[in-house]
């Protein structure tokens, strides 16, 4: 279900964004890591319509964050489980969560990630792997173009 204009740009935001850009999308994928697998459990978590619903599950699966698995043959029933490139959009939900508790909880926060041993609430950032340093500015920069000529100093800039 990949729309061809954002298949072929080079931008990786856009190209995610042409996976789990709709919002149903990223909502199934958050039910889907609280632990929800079937059609009937997603339906009611969302209130979602069952043609939407399959839409949604069919393209996921068809972008490789979600596998089907049939759990029954009469009637035939399937459940969705998480890839490991659907495991991999996490952060992206922690950090939507983040942002969205800091930005938008008019009423207080009603969902956090928390420390499991102390409950104590995490403070979600991005870091970089390598050295554990925050990716802000001015220290990490986006750059436009290969990784390897990253290094060379000689790239340009983008927000």
């Amino acid at each position: 279900m990949q729309h061809k204009r954002f298949a072929t740009m080079a931008c990786p935001i856009a190209r995610g964004l042409d996976r789990v850009g709709e919002w149903w999308s990223i909502l199934i994928l958050r039910d889907a890591f609280a632990g929800l697998t079937r059609f009937d459990a997603f339906q009611k978590s969302l209130g979602i319509a069952p043609t939407m619903l399959t839409r949604r599950l069919t393209a996921l699966v068809e972008a490789g964050l979600l596998e089907k698995h049939r759990y029954a043959d009469k009637p035939p029933r399937d459940e969705y489980r998480l890839t490991e490139r659907g495991q991999d959009f996490r952060p992206v939900l922690i950090a939507m969560m983040a942002w969205g508790n800091q930005h938008f909880a008019e009423d207080g926060v009603r969902v956090q990630i928390v420390e499991a041993a102390t409950g104590i609430p995490a403070e979600p950032v991005m870091v970089d792997r390598r050295t554990g340093r925050s990716l802000l500015e001015p220290d990490y920069v986006v750059v436009r173009g290969k990784p390897a000529a990253a290094h060379s100093g000689t790239q340009e800039q983008s927000a």
